[in-house]
């Protein structure tokens, strides 16, 4: 029956009288036609809300995808001779006598096996081992090519490691080196270092070095996927 009143309400001629039940039906057809303000106010707070959301879980995931930084202040214990050797010559004497150093020559390499703790104390809990190479590089000046993986076995980063090379001033009081990767939480670290040597005891062939390590990791190393996933995350 409503549909017959709807039809013929659409083609009555101008003038047409309508009944109430007319009438009634064709209020309650705009009614449901146009919506109301209060309902118009709604869908717009609505749609703000989703925009504010959007917005935010945007800010959020783009923060969440700057570089972490990561600072670190380790101790490398080198040990030339007796028992506890952590170092050993791979090249000696090949190369011509070095102009400074006396007994050393150019070209001179050693391989490292140091521990490396947090405290500048050779008998402090280990948190990890410094291994590499480093080679007498110049043949006028006291300087080292270091190529050296420091791997963590305590604390935050146990288990991960991070990769340093570069030129280093045997007596600089702070050299710089570069960090150039890493592994596990430190992946694809990035920074560099300063290398200042804090004790030396030629008799028993020791050498503390300071590592004051300032480097920066994506989180994507660390957590694993991209802007997307971090995005998905944010808003989840």
């Amino acid at each position: 029956m409503h549909v017959v009143l709807l039809y013929v309400s659409s083609i009555a001629p101008a003038g047409y009288k309508q009944d109430g039940r007319s009438r009634q039906l064709a209020e309650f057809q705009a009614l449901t036609m146009a919506p109301s303000s209060s309902a118009k106010q709604l869908i717009a707070v609505a749609g703000a809300a989703f925009l504010l959301a959007t917005a935010v879980a945007f800010l959020l995931a783009a923060e969440s995808c700057r570089p972490q930084p990561v600072h670190l202040r380790l101790y490398m214990h080198d040990v030339m001779r007796g028992p506890g050797t952590t170092a050993i010559h791979l090249i000696h004497g090949v190369g011509p006598p070095h102009d400074v150093e006396r007994g050393a020559y150019f070209g001179d390499m050693a391989a490292i096996d140091d521990v490396v703790t947090e405290e500048p104390d050779a008998g402090a809990r280990a948190v990890g081992r410094a291994q590499g190479t480093y080679m007498l590089a110049s043949q006028h000046e006291e300087v080292l090519a270091v190529a050296v993986t420091v791997a963590l076995t305590a604390g935050t980063y146990s288990g991960s490691t991070f990769s340093v090379a570069g030129r280093i001033g045997v007596y600089d009081d702070k050299a710089e080196a570069a960090v150039v990767g890493g592994t596990r939480r430190l992946r694809r670290a990035a920074g560099y270092l300063t290398w200042r040597m804090v004790e030396l005891v030629v008799s028993e062939g020791y050498v503390m070095v300071e590592l004051d390590v300032h480097m920066s990791v994506p989180p994507v190393s660390a957590a694993g996927g991209n802007w997307w996933s971090s995005l998905l995350r944010s808003i989840n």
